[in-house]
């Protein structure tokens, strides 16, 4: 059974960090794309970053780039959120999603993705 469970949200003061974990299972994890997603309360569901299946070619949304950063570890069928420099309109909770198939190129397009986890929340607050 494919399963994707992140961890790692919390409450933050702005200018904190935190790292987000999407461990998955029940799947080959180099064989998938693996994007990042955030919902805060009556906003729709936005892409944060991506990571290709092919030579782990990444992708931003403008408003995290140069403070998030994706990676992948696929022998511990992990993927990870570093977000530095948080700010309070960072706040939502944070979604990972996978897509099968072998990209050298990704997109962070909610409905590019078939597979998603629960979800953690992370908080930017003083």
């Amino acid at each position: 059974q494919l399963q994707l469970v992140e961890s790692g949200g919390g409450v933050v003061q702005p200018g904190g960090s935190l790292r987000l974990s999407c461990v998955v299972s029940g799947f080959t994890l180099d064989e998938y794309v693996i994007g990042w997603f955030r919902q805060a309360p009556g906003k729709e569901r936005e892409g944060v970053s991506c990571i290709s299946s092919v030579d782990g070619n990444t992708v931003y949304t403008p408003s995290v780039k140069g403070r998030f950063t994706i990676s992948r570890d696929n022998a511990k069928n992990t993927v990870y959120l570093q977000m530095n420099s948080l700010k309070p309109e960072d706040t939502a909770n944070y979604f990972c999603a996978a897509v099968d198939g072998l990209y050298r190129i990704c997109m962070i397009l909610p409905s590019e993705y078939d597979h998603w986890g629960q979800g953690t929340q992370v908080t930017v607050s003083s």
